[in-house]
């Protein structure tokens, strides 16, 4: 029987599960992609104030550019781009 608190999604092109609830910012933290963006000088990026303030979380969701991952929450079917080549 399938858990009805969980929900699948897309990341970066991989199908991932996530618990209903979860902000995108956990859910990337929890699939170990601790990478969002790259700063203005090429920097590695990823959440810092866990509160929209800092805009460093900033990711594609479901196309839509700057989407700030701790201020969204997971949903199914919800697609989200991080800058894979930030890769680190």
């Amino acid at each position: 029987m399938p858990d009805k608190n969980r929900i699948r999604l897309w990341v970066n092109g991989k199908q991932v599960e996530a618990e209903q609830g979860v902000s995108v910012a956990a859910l990337l933290m929890k699939e170990e992609s601790l990478l969002t963006r790259r700063s203005v000088a090429g920097a590695a990026r990823f959440a810092v104030c866990g509160m929209g303030i800092c805009q460093e979380c900033r990711v594609q969701i479901n196309g839509h550019p700057h989407s700030l991952a701790c201020q969204t929450m997971c949903e199914a079917g919800m697609v989200i781009q991080t800058d894979k080549k930030a890769a680190v």
